[in-house]
């Protein structure tokens, strides 16, 4: 017989979430936590400077402002909630806002990984068949893109918790090892569990990989021609070489972007489809850990872009400055 961890122990000095015998009992957890809060809102200067300045008016970009887009959504309105979650381990809202609360936080989590995969689609026709990039990657094909990746990951997110399917075949150990009065508990039995870490992370994860190993094979093979063909045309005109070179300069960026999160999000995804196999047996407090470590990386990517895109860097001080507000300033060039 299995002994949950999530099982509730009486103690004296106990503090719950409700004076129910059935309640979640509060927790304690380092408020450092929050941080990753205040962290959050340099999304909003990525979407700013990409929305605002007409030059930064690109199919790559268009995909980084919505991916942004997806980690501000998820700093605004999951992010402060999880957060009282994780201090007190107690849910003081209805069980309606606990399945929107879950659901967003999937869904959100899932369009994250299905606009880098759109982004690496991207960037491949980009490397790999520059002559035919712009016939095939357009505005509608950018917007087409996107799209399908917000109305998947919401169908996806919200059917799988409003119809339950991450109960499925647990239902019995769920009930009696870990609901509570006062809990909103993220739980996956193992075919939910299976399906959601594929679907969400490991699938998406590994076309990924091959798109931009691809990209490196074809960009290392490219680098002479385009090195020597710079040479020559630079007399001329500099900006074939620059034109080159922001795409290289891009590519690497953005698989950067791509790395990191792969890196923040796969301790928990390897624990969330590796769990149900172990009858529950990993500490809750580490499998709550892994997703604050997952949210880190809506925090890092404004720090990326400003460590390597100049023109983001520019941007930042063109909107700190508040010349931002000036007339015509959506013209401004932030990179000739």
């Amino acid at each position: 017989m299995v002994v949950s961890i999530f099982q509730n122990v009486s103690l004296g000095n106990t503090s719950l979430c409700y004076d129910h015998p059935n309640s979640c009992q509060k927790l304690s957890y380092p408020l450092a936590f929050k941080i990753v809060f205040y962290l959050i809102t340099g999304n909003l200067l990525v979407i700013v400077s990409i929305a605002h300045f007409k030059q930064l008016h690109t199919p790559t970009n268009h995909l980084i402002l919505s991916l942004a887009m997806c980690d501000f959504l998820l700093g605004i309105f999951v992010m402060p909630l999880s957060t009282v979650r994780s201090v007190h381990g107690c849910w003081y809202l209805e069980d309606l806002m606990c399945k929107l609360h879950t659901g967003m936080d999937i869904m959100l989590s899932t369009a994250s990984i299905f606009h880098l995969m759109c982004v690496s689609t991207e960037r491949f026709c980009a490397v790999c068949s520059p002559l035919t990039y712009r016939s095939r990657v357009r505005s509608a094909t950018v917007l087409c893109m996107v799209s399908a990746s917000w109305v998947i990951s919401t169908v996806f997110a919200y059917t799988m918790v409003f119809s339950e399917l991450n109960f499925k075949g647990a239902e019995a150990f769920y009930n009696s090892n870990v609901r509570c009065v006062g809990g909103c508990h993220v739980f996956f039995s193992r075919g939910s569990a299976v399906v959601t870490s594929m679907v969400s992370f490991f699938i998406p994860g590994l076309i990924m990989f091959g798109i931009y190993s691809r990209i490196y094979v074809v960009a290392r093979g490219q680098a002479r021609s385009i090195d020597f063909l710079t040479n020559q045309l630079r007399t001329a005109s500099n900006r074939p070489g620059e034109f080159r070179y922001r795409t290289r300069k891009g590519t690497m960026t953005l698989a950067v972007v791509v790395g990191v999160f792969l890196i923040c999000w796969t301790p928990f995804f390897l624990c969330n489809i590796i769990d149900p196999f172990i009858d529950f047996t990993i500490p809750p407090s580490l499998i709550d850990a892994l997703v604050w470590f997952g949210y880190l990386n809506s925090a890092l990517n404004p720090f990326i872009y400003a460590f390597l895109y100049p023109w983001f860097r520019k941007a930042l001080r063109i909107i700190v400055s508040g010349e931002v507000f000036r007339r015509n300033s959506c013209r401004i060039q932030l990179y000739s």
